[in-house]
């Protein structure tokens, strides 16, 4: 299982090869949302998105002649290009299993990244049997989404930098809002502040109707979702939380939160307007949370990851025409 040790060591094998994202702050956000508020801008990440960081611990930690074989993974899209990307900077083949309805900027990218993508249906195919197919037939090694401890390591770099930057800022005592698909960002965050920054607690943040964490959480076990269709935030619609990340987050997370599609994109587009970076609806609802969930938060000060910016531009269009004339 993934210990502090492990996401130290995942930091050291990346090296320079991720980029060390900021905290960034307005003053306008933090009037909406009643306290201090920063946006860890993982969207400025290699491939736009905190994925990649995973994807490299995973691909790094291979031995040689896995490494050699080649790696598979199945991904909406920030997994997809993330893999894509570190596969080709270790010089390796890489085959990745997307839905046919992902946005297509990411598989485009997944694509440019040099990448082989095997593109499926998410109501009548199962992407693990298709993935399955290729590590039987040609030796690949899987690199999961979310549920692998080497994966979680990398994603808890994110973590380490977070505490780091607030040390510097004088921040002790912070809620740390995290964006959540299966709960390797949001388990490797906790983990990471456990051990280095334990004033802080981790808030899982999840679209209506796709709150399988929350209520897993509230359960006590992995509670699944109906559908995988039916809202924006693609980025984290994910069937329920893994095996090895709800346990994590068990012990570490505080309750989950939930924010609408809408609300979600009137974040992203109060996130151009105030901050200037670009991020999607799935990154965008932990900032809609901070922004629009004031009573379901206690800490005076608030982080909130926002986990990617890989958006068609027609959709941050729509976002920008429906709520550019946010207040704030």
């Amino acid at each position: 299982m993934t210990d502090i040790a492990m996401i130290h060591a995942a930091r050291d094998r990346m090296g320079n090869h991720a980029v060390r994202t900021p905290l960034l702050s307005s003053p306008f956000l933090d009037e909406i949302a009643g306290r201090r508020l920063f946006v860890k801008a993982e969207c400025l990440q290699q491939t736009g998105s905190f994925k990649f960081r995973g994807a490299w611990s995973a691909i790094s930690a291979l031995d040689k002649e896995a490494r050699h074989k080649g790696v598979i993974a199945f991904s909406s899209g920030n997994h997809a290009q993330g893999v894509a990307l570190a596969a080709r900077m270790h010089g390796i083949p890489a085959v990745i299993v997307m839905p046919s309805n992902a946005p297509r900027i990411k598989i485009d990218n997944t694509r440019a990244y040099g990448a082989d993508v095997v593109l499926y249906d998410r109501a009548t195919q199962n992407r693990d049997e298709i993935a399955q197919h290729y590590v039987s037939d040609r030796g690949l090694t899987l690199v999961r989404p979310f549920d692998d401890p080497q994966v979680i390591a990398g994603q808890g770099t994110v973590g380490l930098e977070i505490a780091e930057q607030a040390r510097d800022m004088g921040i002790a005592v912070a809620e740390v809002l995290v964006p959540c698909g299966g709960g390797g960002l949001s388990s490797g965050v906790a983990l990471a502040l456990e051990a280095v920054a334990p004033g802080f607690t981790v808030r899982t943040v999840e679209p209506e109707g796709f709150d399988d964490t929350a209520r897993s959480l509230v359960s006590g076990r992995i509670e699944h979702n109906a559908g995988m269709t039916g809202s924006i935030c693609d980025a984290v619609l994910s069937p329920s939380p893994g095996e090895i990340t709800l346990p994590v987050m068990q012990r570490l997370c505080g309750s989950g939160l939930i924010v609408s599609d809408d609300e979600a994109m009137q974040a992203m587009a109060l996130a151009f307007l105030r901050l200037k970076i670009v991020i999607e609806p799935g990154s965008a609802v932990a900032l809609a949370a901070a922004l629009f969930r004031p009573e379901a938060i206690a800490a005076d000060t608030l982080i909130a990851i926002a986990s990617g910016g890989n958006v068609d531009a027609d959709l941050f269009q729509e976002a920008l025409r429906r709520f550019g004339g946010s207040t704030g």
